[in-house]
Parts: C-alpha cells; sequence; structure tokens
C-alpha cells in the first residue's frame, strides 16, 4: 500500500467528517428510506429513489474516508528533522516573496486531500511545494509555472 502524507489537522478533518456521516447522515437516509417504503408503491416513489441515491452517495464517501485513513501516514512538522533547522518540509508553513511582483503570499504544504488554495494550503505534489521543500529563509526557489519561471524568495518558515 501507498501511505499518502496527512498533516495531523487534515487527519483529524477528515475523522470528523467519517464521524458524521456515520452517526448523522447514515441514520438520517436509513429513516428517510424507511419513510418512503412507509408511502406504498416503490416504482414510481421519486423520495425513495432519492434516499437510495443519498445512501449511495454517503456509503461511498464513508468507504473513500475509512480507505484514505487506513492509507494515511500522519506528519506532524514539528517532529520532523527539518523543522529543527528551519528548512521547508512537508506541513511547513512558508511566507514567500514574488521576486517578479513583489507580492507576498503565505502557504502551508500539505498532502494532496488537504490542498485548497483559498485556505493557503497547498499539495505537497504541486511545482511550487516541490521547489520550496528543503529551502530555507532567504532562499530562492525557481518554479516551473505555466507562464514561465518564476522566482520566489522564503521570507519565513513556521511550523504550526
Amino acid at each position: 500500500m501507498i501511505k499518502v502524507p496527512l498533516t495531523v489537522v487534515g487527519a483529524e478533518k477528515l475523522k470528523a467528517e467519517l464521524q458524521r456521516l456515520k452517526s448523522v447522515e447514515r441514520p438520517e437516509v436509513i429513516q428517510a428510506i424507511a419513510e418512503a417504503r412507509a408511502q406504498g408503491d416503490l416504482s414510481e416513489n421519486a423520495e425513495y429513489e432519492a434516499a437510495k441515491e443519498k445512501q449511495g452517495f454517503v456509503e461511498g464517501r464513508i468507504a473513500e474516508l475509512e480507505g484514505k485513513l487506513s492509507n494515511a501516514q500522519i506528519i506532524d512538522p514539528k517532529d520532523l528533522a527539518g523543522a529543527a533547522e528551519g528548512r521547508v518540509v512537508f506541513g511547513a508553513t512558508i511566507a514567500l516573496e514574488d521576486l517578479e511582483g513583489g507580492k507576498q503570499v503565505t502557504y502551508q504544504i500539505v498532502g494532496d486531500d488537504e490542498a485548497d488554495l483559498k485556505d493557503g494550503k497547498i499539495s505537497v505534489s504541486s511545482p511550487i511545494a516541490r521547489a520550496l521543500i528543503g529551502k530555507y529563509a532567504g532562499d530562492v526557489a525557481e518554479v516551473v509555472a505555466p507562464g514561465g519561471i518564476r522566482e520566489y524568495e522564503v521570507l519565513d518558515v513556521q511550523y504550526l
């Protein structure tokens, strides 16, 4: 099995979603199916069909989350060797400056399932994360982007 890296926070979010699906969503769907069945003829029962469809979605998501969590390698960035040295590692939060435009951004390097650019979380497999891994504050990283090569200076590295 291939281990999938997850931060501690990302693993907790997946566990919380799994718990909610099992303890809230699944019983609601079962109740909806029971109520729809009580109405009689199932051949033209839209509520029954909708409930069965939702049940399929919920069960599929539960299986997906259980699979992800069973293959997860939960990593706390504070425990990694590079953290003591101030090096960019998985889970690190990095403040960057785009050397071309001067714009400053902050990203956290996370697993593929946790990545969300709106929250400032980038996938460890993204081009920018790959370019940043191993760098220190003050280093310049060259990122091959669709628009060409971009250079970012690492301003700060934190392990939150």
